[in-house]
């Protein structure tokens, strides 16, 4: 096993974001009303409904395929996440731009060179999207939303664990495929990885300082992990169908217990991503199906 070479990572990490496939057109209509102390751009989907659980208005929100909170219908679009219009974002003299945190190396001296302001969001596990929304609420005079938004993630955290702490622990390998570059396999420093854990499931691929790892089959088949867990990111439709011929052309996926014992599902965005989202309910009561039913 070996970690992921510098290009190979560098070449997919735009892809690692919370929205995934987006569109390539970019809405121009007028930006929103926004109060006089504040101008926000969000550049990914999971900030900027986190911003609408906080009821704060935004001047730009990203281009994306999957549905935006109806507050911001009529806000300007500034480009997928992984490479937002810098023109666009500038032209609305944004206070405060919000992207992520594993976009941070790939976008950080972009808006230094444009004298654009940008902060960005911790989504890298559920803890600290938590304390990320605590923060946010604190910086935008939304202490009260942020504090009932986050009691619903810890209630709903808790009921979890309640239910699950006395159940046998499952291993389970999480494989994330992106297009062009096969599959990487995700750690517990993953989100999902994170949300396994959160499960009190146990990563077939433990011990790890990165996020996503490559490793080959051979040494996947000796984790013998009792689920694995397949996330297609970046062209969901697209890397579905590689995970499909890999599993049935590689014949070695075959004498997984996984495999032999019909437990092996897909994970399909937004509900899953690479960053912490939302949709973290849903997400955990799929998982509940998928690790103990």
């Amino acid at each position: 096993m070996k970690y992921v070479k510098a290009w190979l990572f560098l070449s997919i990490c735009l892809l690692l974001v919370s929205c995934s496939a987006q569109k390539s057109e970019v809405k121009t209509s007028k930006p929103a009303e926004t109060d006089m102390e504040h101008t926000v751009v969000a550049t990914t989907l999971a900030v900027a409904e986190i911003m609408d659980k906080l009821e704060v208005d935004l001047a730009g929100v990203p281009t994306t395929q999957y549905t935006l909170p109806e507050r911001y219908k009529d806000v300007v679009e500034v480009g997928n996440p992984m490479s937002p219009d810098m023109e666009i974002i500038k032209s609305l003299k944004p206070t405060e731009v919000l992207s992520v945190t594993t976009l941070e190396y790939d976008l950080s001296e972009k808006f230094e060179s444009m004298k654009i302001p940008a902060s960005f969001v911790n989504l890298e596990s559920v803890d600290n999207m938590i304390q990320s929304i605590n923060d946010l609420g604190a910086k935008y005079d939304r202490a009260e939303n942020a504090k009932t938004l986050v009691d619903s993630i810890e209630s709903k955290v808790k009921e979890i664990k309640d239910e699950t702490k006395d159940k046998e622990q499952p291993v389970v390998l999480i494989l994330l495929g992106v297009p062009g570059a096969s599959y990487l396999v995700a750690t517990e420093n993953s989100y999902v990885g994170n949300l396994v854990e959160v499960m009190g499931g146990k990563n077939a691929v433990e011990g790890q300082a990165a996020e996503y790892i490559s490793a080959n089959t051979e040494f996947l088949q000796q984790t013998n992990p009792d689920i694995i867990l397949r996330l297609s990111h970046g062209v969901p439709d697209q890397v579905a169908k590689e995970f499909d011929k890999e599993f049935a052309e590689n014949d070695i996926w075959k004498h997984f217990n996984a495999v032999k014992n019909g437990k092996v599902y897909d994970l399909e965005e937004p509900i899953f991503a690479t960053t912490a989202n939302l949709n973290i309910t849903q997400a955990l009561d799929q998982l509940m199906e998928m690790m103990y039913e």
